[in-house]
């Protein structure tokens, strides 16, 4: 049977491709990098504070690209899933931005602010609400790549004191309108609140937790996703989904 499915999130950097090895050794089965953006809609104070702090450090998109591709050279066979906002597509290219992502050798992609129903040429990880409606999960799920992800709570990324009872009729809506893994994130950052949501989908998302503790360094990095790992392992599996 297949595990539990860990990704972890890392804000683009100099530091990036040696965390995200470090993640991937610690047992992170997906990284997401995040490329910065100045009004990061989705986001809590955790993430906007590393987005303010790489583009201070000069990470526009094509610096962006470097690192991704530099992460790639370090994890040939690691899953690499940009995100990031529409607006930094738009001022770049559409096209343009998807050929070169694909070139710096990003798996798939998530704009967090783009639908469903918008730019459907460009294949991306498709992202649902405890506010989705059914015809919107069943769209989303039609069009996403790879996997569908969960936003656990109707706010922004951050720190909860428990997982959003949202999430489990979330994805029972889900898991009946789409054939596909479901992974879940926003508010799911300690070992126990990993493995709660790990009960109810086939995959965890970690994004405030996993920049603390980068921002701590690469040991605490490590421990972090080692302990993120223990608990899913600790989860269950009653049924085989795939991974990105």
């Amino acid at each position: 049977m297949a595990e539990k499915a860990l990704v972890v999130y890392l804000m683009a950097g100099a530091e990036t491709p040696e965390l995200a090895a470090v993640a991937a050794r610690a047992g992170a089965d997906v990284i997401e990098i995040g490329f910065p953006f100045s009004d990061p809609l989705a986001d809590g104070p955790v993430i906007r504070r590393a987005a303010e702090r790489a583009l201070a450090a000069g990470m526009r998109t094509r610096e962006c690209l470097a690192c991704l591709a530099a992460t790639r050279e370090r994890l040939p066979e690691v899953p690499l899933v940009p995100m990031t906002y529409a607006s930094l597509l738009e001022a770049y290219g559409w096209e343009r931005f998807a050929a070169h992502a694909h070139e710096a050798g990003a798996s798939s992609l998530i704009v967090a602010d783009l639908p469903a129903g918008d730019r459907p040429e460009l294949r991306r990880i498709q992202l649902v609400a405890p506010t989705s409606t059914d015809e919107r999960i069943r769209l989303a799920a039609q069009r996403t790549d790879g996997w569908l992800y969960l936003v656990s709570v109707t706010g922004t990324t951050g720190t909860r004191d428990d997982v959003s009872p949202a999430l489990a009729g979330l994805a029972e809506r889900a898991r009946a309108l789409a054939e596909l893994p479901l992974y879940a994130g926003f508010g799911i950052k300690t070992p126990a609140q990993a493995r709660a949501a790990a009960e109810l989908v086939d995959g965890v998302i970690v994004g405030t937790g996993s920049v603390e503790a980068a921002e701590r360094g690469v040991e605490a990095l490590r421990d972090y996703v080692a302990s993120l790992r223990a608990a899913l392992d600790s989860v269950p599996i009653l049924s085989s989904r795939g991974t990105l």
